[in-house]
């Protein structure tokens, strides 16, 4: 970490999708302040729940003086928001905000704010992978769920030094725009299982072979291999969306 860059971990929870919800975000300002923030919802879904903690987090730099630093790195496992936030955003924009299948995009109001936020500021997005021991993100999770289940934790705020996580194991974080290894060495990975939706419904297989027969030739087929249970997880919550 430099003394121009203010570092941000943030990520989001439900109960059901939709169902109640939480987000935490963890900032470390250039001055080595460590700021922890949540929050919850009754009826939401985990993407949105995963966009507000971007929204947060950056609403609150914005707000506390914090843009001094010259450039934002923010942690996410999410990587609909980053996909989203990166690429397809402009698209949208561009298409009146619908999707290229003609249809309206959805969480298209936290779009527009996130958006918003990002305008003129350098940041960079970095991918971390999901319950897989990387402390900034475990805490964020931490935060997250127990907003989610109704419960406030306790947030800090205060020295870096004094900050009981260690943030700055970062062995599972991938900078978005240099995933060219990582995807190479993931198509060899053994998969957990594959996934497909046609028309709403999701199916699991165990074999490509398998996966592939259902969704060939279809229009509008989804499909994706999983590495984890955590991972067919996630892709089931972001494809029911």
């Amino acid at each position: 970490m430099t003394k121009d860059e203010i570092l941000i971990w943030s990520d989001g929870a439900s109960r059901g999708n939709p169902g109640q919800g939480g987000w935490g975000v963890i900032i470390v300002s250039s001055e080595k302040e460590v700021v922890e923030l949540g929050g919850g919802e009754e009826h939401t879904t985990n993407n949105r729940m995963e966009l507000t903690g971007a929204i947060s987090a950056l609403s609150f730099v914005s707000k506390n003086n914090f843009t001094t630093a010259e450039k934002i790195l923010i942690h996410t496992d999410s990587s609909y928001v980053i996909n989203g936030i990166t690429k397809w955003v402009y698209g949208w924009r561009k298409n009146n905000w619908q999707t290229s299948q003609k249809e309206d995009v959805v969480n298209r109001d936290l779009w527009e704010e996130l958006f918003s936020l990002v305008a003129g500021k350098k940041i960079e997005w970095k991918y971390v992978a999901g319950h897989s021991g990387t402390p900034g993100n475990e805490r964020c999770d931490e935060i997250a769920t127990s907003f989610a289940d109704g419960n406030i934790p306790s947030l800090y705020r205060g020295s870096l030094s004094d900050y009981p996580v260690s943030l700055f194991d970062l062995s599972d974080v991938s900078p978005v725009g240099n995933k060219n290894k990582k995807n190479k060495s993931r198509s060899k990975a053994k998969a957990y299982s594959y996934l497909s939706m046609i028309d709403g419904i999701i199916m699991k297989h165990k074999s490509w072979e398998e996966c592939e027969k259902r969704v060939k030739g279809k229009s509008g087929a989804k499909f994706k291999k999983a590495l984890s249970a955590e991972e067919e997880e996630q892709i089931e919550k972001e494809w029911m969306e």
